[in-house]
Parts: C-alpha cells; sequence; structure tokens
C-alpha cells in the first residue's frame, strides 16, 4: 500500500500521470488534490496543510533563510517568459521600460516570483532599479489580498496597500497606479490598459538568446516533518515527476491525431525546439544551475533572501545525487 501522501498541485499536461495514477512514486499512495496555485501557495504557505506541494520560488526561498518550514524538490512545473506581465495605463503616457521609474506600479504581493523575476530584468536589462518605483500590493481582482509570507524589506524599498475595498485593475483603470506587474492578464486589458511590450514574444526570444534562461515559477516541496520522517521521499517523488513529464513528451507533436486542440502545435513544438533546445523543460539542478543562480541574485538585490543562496541549497541533497553501477 505504500505511505499516504497528499500532493496539492494545479492540473498539468506535465504531471496528468500522477494524477490519473498511470505513474505512482515508489512506496507510496497519492492523494492528488489539482487545485489554482493561489489557494495551494497559501495555504500551504500559511497553514502547511498538504504533505506536499506545488509551491512559489519566491515563497519557498523567502522561507529557506528565516524557518525553513519546506524542503524542495528540483521539479519545476510551471515556467514562464514574463515579459507579457507588465500592463500600463494608457493614461500614463509609459511606451518604453525605462519610464517606469519614479513610478507607482502594482503588485499583487512583492514576493510573487514573476514580479522578482520582472523587476530583475527590467533593473538588469532596461536600468530601472528597484527602489526607484513605489510598489502598491492588493487583489487583482477582488480587494484585500495581503503578503502570505512575512517580508522584510530593505529601507529604500517603497511598498504600500491599496485603499481598502480598491483592486489593482480598478486602480490601474482609474491611474491611481501607472503600471502592474502580474501574472494573471487584468479584465481591463485592451480597455485603458496595454501590454509595455506588445507583442511581447520577439522579446522573450530575444532575450532567452542573449540570456540563456527560460525563467522558472515553481518548485515542488515536502513540508520538513514529512521529509525528515523518510527522507527517501524526496527521491521517489522527484523520480514519479520525471516519469510524469516523460510521458507528457511523449508524441506532443503528434500529427497522425491531434492530441490537443491547437492545429498546429506539432510547428509551435518545432519552433520551440529550434531556440530552447529538445529538451526545453527540464528538471534536476544542474540544467537549471544558471536560471536559479540568476533568481536567486534577484531575489537577494531585492530583501527577499536573508543572504545569497547557492542554487544546491534550495533542494534535499537525496535529488541531487545517483547511485553509479
Amino acid at each position: 500500500m505504500g505511505i499516504s501522501l497528499t500532493l496539492a498541485c494545479e492540473r498539468y499536461d506535465r504531471t496528468e500521470a500522477l494524477r490519473d495514477g498511470r505513474v505512482t512514486p515508489a512506496g507510496v499512495h497519492l492523494t492528488y488534490l489539482p487545485q489554482p496555485v493561489e489557494e495551494t501557495f497559501f495555504r500551504m504557505a500559511r497553514f502547511r496543510e498538504f504533505d506536499a506541494a506545488e509551491m512559489s520560488l519566491a515563497s519557498y526561498v523567502v522561507g529557506l533563510t528565516r524557518d525553513a518550514p519546506f524542503v524542495g524538490l528540483p521539479v519545476f512545473p510551471s515556467r514562464m517568459f514574463r515579459h507579457s506581465g507588465i500592463y500600463v495605463s494608457a493614461a500614463a503616457g509609459i511606451t518604453k521600460p525605462e519610464e517606469l521609474t519614479g513610478r507607482r506600479v502594482g503588485v499583487a504581493e512583492f514576493q510573487l516570483t514573476a514580479n522578482v523575476w520582472i523587476r530583475g530584468i527590467l533593473a538588469d536589462e532596461h536600468g530601472v532599479p528597484i527602489e526607484s518605483v513605489t510598489y502598491v500590493t492588493g487583489g487583482l481582482h477582488a480587494p484585500g489580498r495581503v503578503e502570505k509570507v512575512a517580508l522584510e524589506l530593505p529601507a529604500g524599498i517603497r511598498v504600500e496597500p491599496l485603499p481598502p475595498g480598491r483592486t489593482l485593475d480598478q486602480a490601474l483603470v482609474a491611474g491611481e497606479i501607472d503600471a502592474l506587474y502580474s501574472p494573471r492578464t487584468p479584465k481591463s486589458l485592451n480597455l485603458g490598459v496595454d501590454r509595455l511590450f506588445e507583442p511581447a514574444r520577439p522579446v522573450e526570444e530575444d532575450y532567452y538568446r542573449r540570456t540563456g534562461i527560460f525563467p522558472i515559477m515553481h518548485l515542488v516541496v515536502l513540508r520538513r516533518d514529512v521529509y525528515e520522517r523518510d527522507r527517501w521521499l524526496a527521491r521517489s517523488l522527484q523520480d514519479a515527476f520525471e516519469r510524469a513529464r516523460a510521458l507528457c513528451v511523449e508524441g506532443i507533436d503528434e500529427t497522425a491525431a491531434a492530441r490537443y486542440m491547437l492545429p498546429w502545435l506539432h510547428d509551435e513544438v518545432a519552433r520551440t525546439r529550434a531556440l530552447l533546445g529538445h529538451d526545453y523543460w527540464p528538471y534536476g539542478l544542474e540544467p537549471n544551475r544558471h536560471t536559479l543562480q540568476t533568481f536567486l541574485d534577484y531575489a537577494y538585490a531585492q530583501g527577499l533572501a536573508a543572504r545569497r543562496l547557492k542554487p544546491e541549497e534550495l533542494f534535499a541533497p537525496e535529488t541531487l545525487e545517483s547511485a553509479i553501477v
């Protein structure tokens, strides 16, 4: 029967085999709870409800240099280029990234992984210092959102909440904030709100060509008490996620019968592989070292990590070595 383990994770093509039982972690009876990522992150960070969960990379890093309640696996269910997540109010007159300096910018939470990447990219590539912006926090489409984890930010970084009852989407349309960094698209897009980079794909492709970075958003974590009780679970889960990903990749560009409702998917897969390589969504430490180190440098520079971490510090040691026969 194995150890009973609850995993909270969004439904992804790369994890579907774990959810439907085609892949079973060795020694584990798995209960897969498919949930929106915001719910999983909130409940895991606040209440530690699940044995294992998909987790915001930023939230994990914040905790790792403080109370370290979780242990990470080098499994990355979510990755996304984030130039497309910068929105501007048409009334603000912002047409290029440099013009974000000195502005008021909405963020659902300062520590969201997408926002760490956006701030880091804007600072590195467009000369927008982290401390040159006033960050306004709140819910995108519902009022009252607060940070999931407590932050201790440097004095030079200005963060303030929206007034009660207001949403970021409302504030952006009304011109109360000039721009928005958001992993979710605001409802007001094309209604007085535009993307800063439009179209974003050419900018994101150029970013990858120059940096080799396909940003990581989420990893998988075990609750620390669960890991310390049965440390073998880390490797068992990692191997299972790897097998589920491999099943997803098989036949993704099949042309005899479309597996997904995208008529030119085979062409899109070929285009993606031509730029990112055949294995463009790798798990494990080494293929992702540069991306992870860049993120960790950003997290430290933005006051989210108490010290500059190395990528190997993120993960259970059992996931970083294999037996050689």
